[in-house]
């Protein structure tokens, strides 16, 4: 199976339909953190504004953020708590561009793929019965593309700490050069670092799944030394660690971000304890991102879903797809990215131990 990024297919402006569109309004913000009524808020899609009788693409968007019209004529996509007193904010609730907004939703869409599709056909939901060989073929090639071509974010959870054969797995992907960033909790980095220093995670051998004598101290004992150490990459230098995800990823030199929450131990010195600073950390790395592949985090998910837009503006211009997968045993989880609106993710329902170890074998590390 050969892989090749779909073309993007802007929409045709010159159409008599646009020509009669007025241009976008745009109002000074009241204040810092606020909007004016009537603000526009946006989506994963290309959003296109019509500005002294052009139309003008928002790039770097995300949803459920407001934009901005620049002095320069760019747009700008800011989350509501970063507006400043007299931005100039897009104001309109409609997008077929009668407030001069157009959301184009088809731009990677194939017309003839689209045209042979049935009204009505069975078993379009995502569940455990849901067949995946065609989705692992077909991340395979995407990642084999996006290695060289295109960045991979990976958003985690701490599942894979957990299970040696996930830990050796993704580690194999990281130094094969599959990964380009790093999304994840304290508990990810911790336990990983717990089973390349003592084997276990949470106190059980990350194989044999045996708990230990006093291991519950464990976790506790590990991120004490690492705050002692100062550092994830000082810890793994002094106690000369040689294995796992958080020492494949500091060894490679991949950024990574570590957002905290209300029930985290410690946490490890990286963790970011305010949530708005971990979302703007995130964001940094999810504008660089062309796929996201998240797994077995729910919150971790959403917030880089919600970050997540479905296309990317290259530095020549091109216009691509972003990949946003999410792989989780429940199906519950998955299908909550969806609800939320991500409606571009490829969802699939399964242990991602089981899936990250299947697909470092597609992939040829293992």
């Amino acid at each position: 199976m050969s892989f090749s990024l779909p073309v993007y297919r802007a929409p045709d402006f010159s159409a008599p339909a646009f020509a009669r569109c007025p241009n976008a309004r745009f109002v000074p913000a009241p204040c810092d953190g606020a909007a004016p009524d009537g603000y526009h808020s946006t989506s994963m899609y290309p959003e296109y504004f019509r500005i002294d009788g052009r139309w003008t693409l928002a790039e770097e968007s995300r949803m459920d953020s407001c934009v901005v019209l620049r002095e320069s004529g760019r747009l700008d996509v800011v989350e509501l708590r970063n507006l400043k007193q007299g931005d100039l904010v897009a104001l309109g609730r409609t997008d077929d561009g009668a407030d001069g907004i157009y959301l184009h939703t088809g731009g990677f869409a194939d017309p003839e793929a689209q045209a042979e599709a049935d009204a009505f056909t069975f078993r379009q939901g995502r569940s455990r019965e849901t067949s995946y060989t065609k989705d692992y073929d077909r991340l395979i090639q995407l990642l084999r593309h996006e290695k060289d071509h295109g960045n991979i974010l990976w958003v985690m959870g701490p599942a894979f700490s957990f299970d040696a054969g996930a830990r050796a797995a993704m580690q194999a992907l990281v130094e094969a050069g599959y990964a380009h960033g790093l999304l994840a909790g304290n508990a990810l980095a911790t336990h990983d670092l717990e089973g390349a220093h003592l084997h276990t995670a949470l106190g059980q051998d990350i194989y044999t799944q045996q708990s230990m004598p006093g291991g519950h101290y464990n976790h506790l004992d590990v991120i004490n030394r690492v705050r002692r150490c100062g550092s994830i990459p000082r810890f793994i230098q002094e106690y000369n660690i040689q294995d796992g995800i958080m020492y494949s990823i500091v060894k490679q030199g991949v950024p990574f971000v570590l957002t905290g929450s209300i029930r985290d131990d410690g946490p490890l010195p990286e963790v970011i304890g305010d949530a708005y600073q971990g979302q703007a950390a995130m964001r940094s790395l999810v504008k660089q991102a062309t796929t996201v592949i998240c797994l077995a985090t729910m919150l971790h998910t959403i917030a880089a879903g919600n970050m997540t837009p479905s296309f990317r503006v290259l530095p020549d211009g091109t216009i691509r797809p972003v990949y946003l997968y999410t792989v989780d045993a429940d199906e519950f989880v998955v299908n909550k990215l969806l609800d939320r609106g991500s409606l571009c993710a490829t969802t699939m329902v399964t242990n991602v131990q089981d899936f990250i170890t299947k697909l470092a074998h597609g992939l040829g590390v293992l």
